[in-house]
């Protein structure tokens, strides 16, 4: 049997909800069916399982302990390209404290208590027992992987699990804003349209922006073109009904420069976007 196969079967056993991962660590594309998230996406944003597909979509969200489809045949075809396997750290009950280099994991030992840690390729992961919203760049190289967010598996590491302190969920709330500063104006307009939107409720066009968001802030590279591809997947669903509103556009923005976007450029690709479907 495939290895990472193996590690995806073993972990899911213990109820460890588990995913493959392509090269570059990063999650298998949506299917061609739940592409711009035409299927719906997740029902909403603290429960994985995003909708029938059979295929490893949607992320952290199609991560499962269930043995069937794991070893089903596109979960298994995914499994003999896959690099690595990751779990979802939510969906286990756990927080992942991601360290991406020395001087993180010098401000960890001097600020969080210590738990179980698993080495990384430049840094460290710890986890802890308990789960809370995933948050990136709360401090200079330390992000937090839970319930929105996935982890590879590196290993069970070294150490005693400790609850989740309230040190590391203040994190989350007292995230700085300084590092990467949200646009104070949103400089694009929604374009104009029939008022409603046609396709579903309403609930649709916020899993639709919510998953924009994650989409962007996930990216690990190309974050220029993830932007925008992904203004352009939000256009091209809800940009002709009039449903897209100014703090929907600043909310992608803002989720753009969370990963060192410039106003200018989210503007430029906010344009291009619509430019491209004719808007």
């Amino acid at each position: 049997m495939n290895e990472h196969l193996q590690t995806a079967l073993d972990l899911a056993a213990s109820q460890v909800p588990v995913m493959p991962l392509r090269a570059g660590k990063v999650p298998f594309a949506n299917c061609r069916h739940c592409t711009g998230n035409a299927c719906g996406g997740r029902p909403n944003m603290k429960t994985p399982g995003p909708c029938a597909c059979p295929a490893p979509c949607h992320a952290w969200a199609a991560a499962t302990t269930d043995p069937d489809v794991i070893t089903s045949g596109l979960w298994r075809r995914a499994w003999l390209r896959a690099s690595a396997v990751a779990y979802h750290p939510g969906g286990a009950g756990l927080t992942v404290v991601d360290l991406d280099n020395a001087d993180a994991i010098t401000w960890a030992r001097e600020n969080l208590p210590v738990t179980q840690t698993v080495p990384t390729t430049r840094g460290e992961h710890w986890l802890y027992l308990g789960r809370m919203q995933s948050a990136n760049k709360v401090r200079p190289g330390v992000d937090i992987k839970s319930t929105t967010a996935y982890a590879r598996w590196l290993g069970f590491g070294t150490g005693t699990m400790t609850a989740l302190p309230d040190a590391v969920r203040q994190l989350a709330v007292s995230k700085p804003a300084t590092i990467w500063p949200a646009p104070r104006t949103v400089t694009a307009s929604a374009p104009a349209g029939g008022g409603e939107c046609p396709h579903r409720t309403p609930a649709y066009l916020e899993r639709g922006i919510a998953m924009a968001e994650q989409r962007i802030t996930e990216a690990i590279s190309g974050v220029h073109a993830t932007v925008y591809r992904t203004f352009l997947a939000v256009l091209s669903t809800h940009g002709r009904c009039g449903c897209l509103t100014d703090a929907h556009i600043g909310r992608l923005f803002t989720a753009a420069q969370g990963k060192g976007e410039s106003l200018r450029h989210c503007t430029d690709a906010w344009g291009n976007a619509r430019t491209a479907l004719g808007l």
